[in-house]
């Protein structure tokens, strides 16, 4: 290949692409119409997916406003039924109260009137453990202010420091929360 033959190939690959881009529909007319294909596939394909997700989350929604009316539902059942439990155990006691009352009226002796009172306090205190219920210890204990309120102080040298030396009402817990505290006097020295 001469020299001269050299310098005529590149102006003729010029001519070509001087060619090109003077006529634009020359190659990328194909691949217009290519590319408006793959924009339409890619457009569809895109509308599908957009749909998919749309009722993806419309039936998510819908899931989760059940869900919150079920939970609606439930509290409000909870609340209005939870205490059935707590009076199937305490209905004992009031049979055995409807007892006491017919029997009282042929009592003469006050004993047997309290001794049936004790039975009666008896049985509700157990039925009200069976629940959960805990009365809280004070008397002879030191004064803790998460079980226990002070009403009162006493002067003594004969109890410890913050001994609680009386009750004055009973505390009562329910699991490990306190429902009550107790109300007690406590012993303060000198």
């Amino acid at each position: 290949m001469t020299e001269t033959d050299k310098n005529q190939i590149p102006e003729t690959e010029e001519k070509e692409n001087d060619n090109e881009s003077k006529n634009p529909f020359a190659n990328n007319e194909c691949d217009v119409s290519e590319e408006n294909g793959e924009n339409e596939k890619l457009e569809k394909t895109i509308e599908c997916e957009f749909e998919t997700l749309k009722s993806q989350y419309l039936r998510l929604a819908a899931d989760f406003d059940n869900y919150r009316k079920r939970q609606v539902q439930e509290r409000e059942s909870l609340l209005k039924y939870g205490a059935e439990d707590t009076l199937k155990k305490l209905l004992p006691v009031l049979d055995t109260f409807e007892r006491a009352q017919k029997s009282i009226s042929d009592m003469d002796d006050p004993e047997k009137i309290r001794e049936s009172f004790d039975v009666l306090k008896k049985q509700f205190i157990e039925s009200l453990e069976k629940v959960g219920l805990q009365k809280i210890d004070t008397v002879g204990k030191e004064f803790d202010p998460n079980y226990h309120e002070a009403v009162m102080q006493t002067s003594s040298n004969d109890h410890p420091d913050h001994t609680i030396v009386a009750e004055l009402q009973s505390g009562y817990t329910l699991g490990e929360r306190v429902i009550r505290p107790a109300l007690v006097n406590v012993a303060v020295n000198q």
